[in-house]
C-alpha cells in the first residue's frame, strides 16, 4: 500500500511547464486554400482570386504563404487633366502578397473563427487597355504608369468543418497600404475593405 501510495503521489506531482510537457505530441498539419472575393477599389468594383499555403500548427496557429490578384477590368478614371492630352483614364492590373499567420479558436467545433493576418507587398500598374483587348503588336506591358507597395491586410473568418479534410471560410478584412505614387492618383487608392470565400483542403 506504501509503495502504491508513493507511485501515485510521484505521478500527481509531475511538473507542469508554460509550454506544455515533453509527453504531449504537438499536432502537425497543413492546407492549400483557393479564395474568391469582392473589394472596391477607387469606387470600381474589384473581383478577386487569391491563394494559401499554410502549415497548421497543434490545430491552433497556420503560417504559410498567400496572395491575391485582380481579375476584371478596373477603369481609373476622373483623374487626368484632359486638357493635356491624358487620356480619360487607364485601366488598374495588380494584386499583392506576402507571408501570413492564422491564429484559429477553438478549431475541432464544427463551426468557429479564426483571424488571419497578412503582411506583404504588391504592385499595380495603369495600362490604355485591359489585358482582355490585348493583341500581338500592342506595346501592352508598357504601362502609363506603375508602383510598388507595402501590405498588411488583417482579417475574421468565420470556418465550417464540412468534412475532416475540408474547410470553407467566409471571411472580411481590411487592406491596409503604403502610399503609391502614380501621376494624378490618390496616395490611398489601394485602401479598402475585402469579403472572400475560401476553400480550404489539408489536414488540419
Amino acid at each position: 500500500m506504501a509503495f502504491s501510495y508513493g507511485q501515485k503521489v510521484k505521478s500527481n506531482e509531475e511538473m507542469k511547464t508554460i509550454f506544455g510537457n515533453r509527453d504531449n505530441k504537438i499536432s502537425h498539419g497543413g492546407y492549400a486554400g483557393l479564395s474568391v472575393g469582392y473589394t472596391q477599389i477607387d469606387g470600381e468594383d474589384v473581383m478577386t482570386l487569391g491563394g494559401r499555403a499554410g502549415w497548421v500548427i497543434d490545430h491552433h496557429v497556420t503560417i504559410g504563404l498567400a496572395g491575391n490578384a485582380f481579375m476584371n477590368s478596373i477603369l481609373i478614371d476622373g483623374y487626368w487633366p484632359a486638357d493635356q492630352g491624358y487620356n480619360d483614364g487607364y485601366y488598374l492590373v495588380g494584386g499583392y502578397g506576402g507571408f501570413f499567420v492564422e491564429p484559429i479558436v477553438f478549431p475541432n467545433f464544427p463551426v468557429h473563427v479564426s483571424f488571419p493576418i497578412l503582411i506583404g507587398a504588391g504592385g499595380v500598374a495603369l495600362n490604355d487597355d485591359t489585358w482582355h483587348d490585348y493583341k500581338y503588336e500592342d506595346d501592352y506591358y508598357d504601362p502609363y504608369d506603375w508602383d510598388s507597395y507595402f501590405v498588411v491586410e488583417p482579417g475574421v473568418e468565420i470556418e465550417l468543418n464540412l468534412v475532416k479534410y475540408f474547410r470553407i471560410a467566409f471571411g472580411a478584412s481590411y487592406r491596409y497600404t503604403s502610399n503609391t505614387h502614380m501621376a494624378y492618383v490618390p496616395k490611398d487608392l489601394m485602401n479598402g475593405f475585402n469579403g472572400n470565400v475560401t476553400f480550404k483542403f489539408g489536414k488540419f
